[in-house]
């Protein structure tokens, strides 16, 4: 029994940081998805967005967190699209980026997170 305790603590120390790494990996794909979402909103391809939306309400866990990094990488993509007058990507190969994006999600965010949703 003494040597299982100090291993069951050790255990449970390690969980925790694998929930948060898989948590940031979450993040960093929502913040994909607002990104090509920017994007699209910019070049006006609202089957894109349309998409991208959907795949957000139902694939991100239903925290705040999640919401503001979608917000804002939409907003910074929307304006460097704006301003740098790039040309715009068609909306398939937009659409096919978010669905890649949102595989990732669903491999990275949390068992728990999934049960909030």
């Amino acid at each position: 029994m003494k040597r299982l305790l100090p291993l069951l603590c050790s255990l449970m120390l390690a969980l925790p940081a694998g929930a948060a790494e898989l948590a940031e990996q979450g993040l960093a794909e929502i913040r994909e998805l607002g990104s090509l979402n920017g994007q699209a909103l910019a070049c006006a391809q609202n089957d894109a967005v349309a998409r991208i939306k959907t795949l957000m309400i139902d694939l991100a866990p239903k925290l705040r967190d999640y919401g503001a990094a979608f917000e804002e990488a939409t907003n910074q993509a929307f304006l460097r699209q704006t301003q740098d007058q790039a040309g715009c990507q068609s909306g398939a190969i937009l659409t096919l980026q978010a669905e890649a994006a949102a595989q990732r999600l669903q491999a990275a965010i949390p068992a728990t997170a999934q049960a909030e949703k």
